[in-house]
């Protein structure tokens, strides 16, 4: 079980629910406030941000991986340049109000001095992206801050995930929550691929798996609805104001409306998922009791009498000898005057 303030991710807790802002907030603060006050009105557990610097992330003419509407630039780069990115007095005034709220706040760190400042600004987590999971010197770099982490694992081998999970271990830190994801914008259906999270949940059973989503509404519902049932314990969606915006990643989102019903289902699937014994629950109780069959008489058998199986059918309430002890009462002696249409009991034989 790993604590995130007064939250927890575990086998026993429920579902932690992040809600993906990245960019989608388009440079505005005030629409920064407006997302954060939005996932937790929904019910989200946590909302994230992507902090970067351009220079110290990619090379200035590395192509783009990605072909999404609206985005600008020709080059990473230029893209990322021209990506909205928030201050060090940003992110503590967006801080605060999370904390204000009850929902933590957290970011992507890219790079070393990324991981510093929001190291001061008191962030109680951090987040890997898949395309850092080889990037093994800011992983340990980070796992030193003896933080909780969420590693994405899009692209990656189950080898490249222990060996970045192991570089966080080097460094003391075992928080670690591991995320199955596709890193692929959208990611079709097809792709998606949630039995991935079976693999990864035997491989590390220590810690938790969850699922981070880049499908498109409204077929995300189905596929995040289903990544609870399998026990994923951490969900990550990407979140916005608007899902037709061009650009960033409006179009892979959640709004406003689908995070609420989306958390609304999470614990819905959590009340049914309930135990893992095979058993009856009290509800039915008075089922077991009154919709099962017992043996019955037919007609009336008299004290003494050797009961055959023409004297018996199989009739509700189930208050009597069950039917599968039919053979058993087959060729006994009836103990006292049997009326007929009587459930019988183990009372009503003669014992031999």
């Amino acid at each position: 079980m790993i604590k995130i303030g007064t939250k927890e991710i575990g086998a026993k807790s429920p579902v932690f629910v992040v809600a993906e802002i990245g960019c989608n907030f388009e440079g505005s603060l005030a629409r920064a406030k407006e997302m954060i006050k939005a996932a937790a009105a929904a019910g989200s557990d946590a909302v994230k941000f992507q902090t970067f610097v351009p220079d110290k992330l990619v090379t200035r003419d590395a192509p783009k991986f990605w072909d999404i509407k609206g985005c600008p630039g020709e080059t990473q780069y230029e893209e990322f340049k021209a990506t909205p990115r928030l201050s060090f007095n940003q992110y503590k005034e967006l801080k605060a109000l999370a904390d204000k709220l009850g929902i933590v706040l957290f970011s992507t760190p890219s790079d070393e001095e990324s991981a510093d400042m929001l190291e001061e600004i008191g962030v109680p987590l951090y987040k890997i992206g898949s395309m850092d999971i080889t990037h093994l010197p800011l992983l340990r770099h980070i796992a030193r801050k003896g933080k909780p982490i969420v590693l994405s694992t899009g692209a990656s081998t189950i080898e490249e995930v222990k060996e970045a999970v192991a570089a966080i271990e080097s460094e003391g830190n075992r928080q670690i929550v591991l995320l199955h994801c596709v890193t692929n914008y959208p990611t079709k259906i097809k792709d998606v691929n949630l039995n991935m999270m079976k693999q990864m949940m035997d491989a590390f059973p220590k810690y938790p798996v969850g699922y981070s989503d880049h499908t498109k509404m409204p077929e995300s519902m189905h596929v995040l609805a289903a990544a609870v049932a399998m026990g994923a314990k951490v969900i990550e969606k990407h979140f916005t104001f608007d899902k037709t915006r061009p650009g960033y990643d409006h179009e892979i989102s959640a709004d406003y409306e689908d995070l609420r019903n989306m958390v609304r289902s999470f614990r819905v699937i959590e009340h049914a998922m309930g135990t893992k014994v095979k058993k009856p629950v009290p509800s039915e109780m008075r089922a077991r009791k009154w919709a099962r069959r017992s043996l019955v008489t037919i007609k009336t058998i008299s004290k003494g009498a050797i009961i055959t199986k023409e004297m018996i059918a199989i009739k509700r309430p189930g208050t009597g000898v069950a039917p599968k002890f039919l053979k058993d009462v087959v060729g006994k002696r009836a103990s006292k005057d049997i009326k007929e249409d009587v459930v019988i009991t183990w009372d009503m034989l003669a014992k031999t």
